[in-house]
């Protein structure tokens, strides 16, 4: 009886230490910057990279721009494209607006198109604020954020400023969550052009 007894709690006790090693390796795992297909940029997990053939596909919408002409994500299927959602009102998309104006220029020659999609805003304002910054690729307007609802679905796109980067085949190679910096963009850039 005394050896059942002993044998009943040696066996618990293998499944309990079983248990908890599980449980911090996984811990430690995810941690890591690596989870299904997603790493992320120095360790930061608002700077998303997906691993090619894990990469969602973008939502496809069509929208006006800001001077009242129509625009379609389809019409940039073939182009690395940046999709920056936004909003004048909002002071970190003011502060990464010349990052972006020039990563814009910049990148225009490699066959990488930006686009943005300016948020719960009035075009009158969005217009002022792109002029006064010297954003010249086009945003279209979305006062209900039903882009960033489509968006949203299939990554993370609730915060503003959010940037998607999306590759040549219309699937989100990356994101950044907040402000961008310059050696964040190229980085993504660089992957999601040669990563085809």
């Amino acid at each position: 009886m005394f050896r059942a007894k002993r044998r009943t709690v040696v066996s618990v006790a293998a499944v309990a230490v079983v248990l908890l090693v599980t449980a911090l390796v996984v811990t430690l795992t995810q941690g890591s910057g690596k989870t299904s297909g997603v790493s992320y940029i120095d360790g930061n997990p608002a700077q998303m990279v997906y691993a090619a053939g894990q990469r969602p596909l973008a939502p496809q919408f069509s929208a006006t721009s800001l001077s009242g002409t129509p625009v379609s994500l389809a019409s940039y299927r073939g182009k690395v494209v940046v999709v920056n959602f936004w909003g004048s009102w909002c002071a970190p998309c003011r502060g990464e607006a010349p990052t972006l104006a020039v990563l814009s220029e910049q990148y225009r020659s490699q066959g990488v198109s930006f686009l943005g999609d300016d948020v719960g805003d009035t075009p009158a304002n969005a217009l002022a604020f792109t002029r006064s910054v010297g954003i010249t690729y086009p945003s279209v307007n979305d006062a209900s954020y039903a882009i960033v609802q489509d968006f949203d679905k299939v990554v993370p796109v609730s915060d503003t400023p959010t940037t998607v980067v999306i590759d040549r085949t219309g699937h989100i190679a990356g994101l950044v969550i907040g402000k961008v910096s310059y050696s964040t963009m190229t980085t993504m850039l660089h992957d999601a052009a040669v990563t085809r």
